[in-house]
């Protein structure tokens, strides 16, 4: 006869609540600014494959500008339902740039496409808790793999809508949201275009009109975590996507990890009348971590019409594999396959140092606007990307980061492109 199974409690299916735990509004507040200095160069080394035409084409960008983010998360009130309030302020000015050398999206452009000397954002989102779930509506900062607000400018990208979290259920987050605007990283307003890497024009002007999603997280071990979500944009698209990660401890300091992603995106409204999209992407990554070393291998793959494209819901809404610094390799068709290499040398006296280093190639690229035959195009990318962050002392969390860039394409722009950007976070309350 089997083992009879124990009694399931409720505390077996739901966590403590949160809210019981609140101090309040003030206690558990927090203010913090964050001071970053980027620097932005590209050199398309005066290629002829612009999608716009060689002879419009920009073959050298260049920006540097500073900018402040504040951040203020309130605590909630105590009782059964908590509230509180979150607030976001921005401003970035411009040290150097120039009509001819714009383009690097780290400052709006004006009629005459100059950068502008300055810009700046602010907003405010209300929130409340009941238990373990959070219901928050303004603009904020969003992370899930179908609807993901940007910060690799000097700016990140906020959106305004309402996002609801929950984790009653132990090992699940569940999230539900519906936002209807984008302001870009280079923006002081709203509505941020589709993105133009898969050839995708402002689409009529457009921006973000609505989107509305659902996802589910669900860890079944320590060791493995599984995501599903759903999206839909108005007028552009429907997103569906799945993920999973595994770990695999072999020793002390050895690990095998795993992971898989997949998007199915159908075009809809007014864009299934401009672009036939009806797509299949996913990628799998094998990472093996011996003590400070890292080696990984993935490959990706594209089938059907239109390629993964996305922006319209934020520029980090591609949570795929193989992308990279400059490309994402989510061309329509496009196969593409990664190796790299990550160290980290703390244990060489260097702390707070490490390094990636990443090469990626793809082909198979078979979008029309390549004005390439189908299944022609071929693209391949370098990245070295190197980090240090101190340690201790009155500068400790200070970082410098400096990303390298060589991209070469049988359809695309060519490009050399280097970012270096400096920040230090200030935790005030």
């Amino acid at each position: 006869m089997a083992d009879e199974q124990p009694e399931k409690t409720k505390s077996s299916f739901f966590k403590e609540s949160t809210q019981a735990k609140s101090q309040g509004v003030i206690k558990d507040s927090k203010l913090n600014i964050l001071i970053r200095n980027f620097y932005i160069n590209r050199d398309f080394r005066n290629s002829s494959h612009n999608s716009y035409g060689a002879k419009k084409a920009q073959s050298y960008q260049e920006e540097w500008g500073q900018g402040f983010i504040g951040s203020y998360q309130s605590g909630f009130t105590q009782g059964t339902i908590g509230f509180g309030v979150d607030a976001i302020g921005m401003y970035g000015f411009r040290l150097d740039s120039g009509k001819g050398r714009a383009g690097g999206q780290l400052f709006p452009r004006n009629s005459n496409k100059k950068p502008e000397k300055d810009f700046s954002r602010a907003g405010i989102a209300a929130k409340a808790r009941l238990s373990n779930t959070i219901v928050k509506y303004g603009e904020q900062m969003v992370a899930t793999p179908v609807f993901d607000t940007n910060d690799g400018r000097l700016l990140p990208e906020t959106a305004t809508g309402l996002l609801i979290e929950s984790n009653e259920i132990d090992k699940l987050q569940l999230t539900f949201g519906r936002f209807t605007a984008l302001s870009a990283r280079n923006q002081s307003g709203q509505d941020t275009q589709v993105n133009s890497m898969l050839g995708y024009k402002q689409h009529n002007g457009k921006g973000l009109k609505s989107i509305n999603l659902a996802g589910a997280n669900y860890q079944f071990t320590n060791n493995l975590l599984a995501s599903a979500y759903f999206s839909d944009v108005k007028d552009f698209w429907k997103k569906q996507y799945l993920g999973a990660d595994y770990v695999l401890p072999l020793t002390n300091d050895q690990e095998l990890n795993f992971n898989f992603d997949y998007y199915h995106v159908k075009a809809q409204g007014d864009m299934k009348r401009v672009y036939k999209i009806d797509s299949n992407t996913w990628s799998l990554t094998g990472a093996y971590t011996i003590d400070a070393h890292t080696f990984l291998l993935g490959y990706q793959s594209s089938s059907g019409k239109g390629g993964m494209p996305y922006g319209i819901e934020g520029k980090d809404a591609v949570y795929l594999g193989n992308s990279s610094q400059v490309s994402d390799y989510n061309n329509e068709g496009e196969k593409s396959w990664q190796a790299s290499y990550t160290i980290k040398l703390d244990k060489f006296g260097l702390p707070g140092l490490s390094i990636i280093n990443r090469y990626v190639r793809g082909d198979n690229i078979a979008n029309s606007w390549t004005k390439l035959k189908s299944g022609k195009g071929k693209e391949w990318e370098y990245n070295l990307d190197a980090r240090y962050v101190v340690q201790s002392g009155p500068a400790k969390d200070l970082s410098f980061r400096v990303r390298h860039a060589t991209y070469r394409s049988s359809a695309l722009d060519d490009r050399n492109e280097v970012r270096l950007i400096v920040q230090y976070p200030l935790n005030i309350l």
